[in-house]
């Protein structure tokens, strides 16, 4: 299987390499293949998308039997589009709980071990592109434990499902359609081009591959040869991994040598925060403005030049955390959009650092 995944990331570095165009022709003996299971549901049933497997084909100038036969032989996961759906209404956020699934031993250590392997690259990664080690070893470490864990769903099926049975009742179900739509043209793009099977990849229920896990057209844009063997492969190298998160970082706009919070406290005398939380995680206020609304910043923090955001973590029924949150810190949330997840990759970052440290 692996062997499979990496000839897959050759065949696509080799694209971005030699930028093939749009109107490329397709590969004949690259058929999509898809695995026989009975009972299966398959999108070959449903005109909508063999109608946008038609419209794909005829804007990016592909074969339209090759693209009918990929979407038409993908299946309907029906487990995908619950997994989708936010916690029930009345479920209170607990940044305490949520903390403790990615800050955990387990994960300590194996990224420990993931960055004495692989030192050198991301020193590398740190000095070209200003992002720090203990981020990118947070990212991956909370996305797939330093690989352990890269997701067994079919990328084409789970794509497939969500292009075009995204649930109704998520807030943002057109948006999130669309989305996934511009996913799998981009992903049966890639692997029309490559001439492989896009039911090879393997990856996470929304699609996403690799040790960071990137989605399609993350991998498009950022996805890079870090270690210079002449191809891009997120499944098996762990420096193009690495090299990829600092570029994906990079391009929204890291600032190098900036922190990603600072410490905050309220002067509940003249404490607005319903101002305060109203931009919710976007820097918008400057230190001055902040303390004018009643947030008064650790030392740090005084001096910090940029916009900030005042970053709200509930924990259950107990009084929430907060933060001051940098740029740096939204540059995070563009990975997943979750101030959650920005914290727990910031603070298993520096917990592996921390016990990196220790272990010399």
């Amino acid at each position: 299987m692996q062997q499979r995944l990496r000839s897959i990331t050759i065949a696509i570095a080799l694209i971005a390499a030699s930028a093939i165009p749009a109107g490329a022709s397709p590969q004949k003996n690259a058929k999509p293949t898809a695995s026989k299971q009975k009972s299966a549901v398959l999108y070959a049933a449903r005109p909508e998308a063999l109608q946008f497997a038609d419209d794909l084909a005829a804007r990016r100038d592909l074969d339209r039997e090759w693209v009918r036969q990929a979407i038409g032989q993908a299946h309907f996961l029906p487990q995908v589009p619950k997994l989708m759906l936010p916690p029930a209404k009345g479920q209170a956020k607990n940044w305490r709980v949520y903390r403790s699934r990615f800050v955990e031993p387990i994960r300590i250590r194996a990224g420990v071990r993931f960055w004495q392997q692989n030192q050198a690259a991301l020193e590398r990664a740190e000095r070209e592109y200003g992002v720090p080690a203990e981020i990118i070893v947070g990212i991956i470490g909370v996305e797939t434990i330093y690989g352990q864990q890269m997701g067994n769903f079919r990328v084409m099926d789970a794509l497939a499902t969500l292009a075009f049975d995204f649930p109704a009742a998520h807030p943002r179900a057109q948006e999130r359609t669309e989305f996934f739509r511009r996913e799998l043209e981009q992903f049966l793009s890639l692997t029309n081009r490559s001439n492989t099977d896009p039911f090879e990849p393997r990856g996470s229920y929304a699609g996403a591959m690799g040790l960071g896990q990137f989605m399609p057209s993350s991998w498009v844009r950022y996805a890079i040869d870090f270690d210079g063997d002449g191809r891009v492969d997120l499944f098996n190298s762990p420096a193009d991994a690495i090299g990829s998160v600092a570029n994906y970082f990079r391009g929204h706009g890291w600032t190098p040598g900036m922190p990603t919070h600072f410490g905050v406290q309220f002067d509940t005398g003249r404490l607005q925060l319903d101002d305060l939380l109203a931009p919710d995680i976007l820097p918008t206020f400057s230190v001055a403005s902040m303390r004018a609304l009643g947030a008064v910043l650790d030392a740090a923090g005084v001096q910090h030049t940029g916009p900030l955001a005042l970053v709200e973590l509930q924990n259950g029924g107990d009084a929430p955390s907060y933060v001051a949150g940098t740029e740096n810190f939204y540059a995070i949330t563009r990975y997943n959009w979750s101030s959650y997840y920005a914290m727990a990759v910031i603070e298993l970052g520096r917990e592996v650092a921390a016990a990196r440290n220790g272990a010399q």
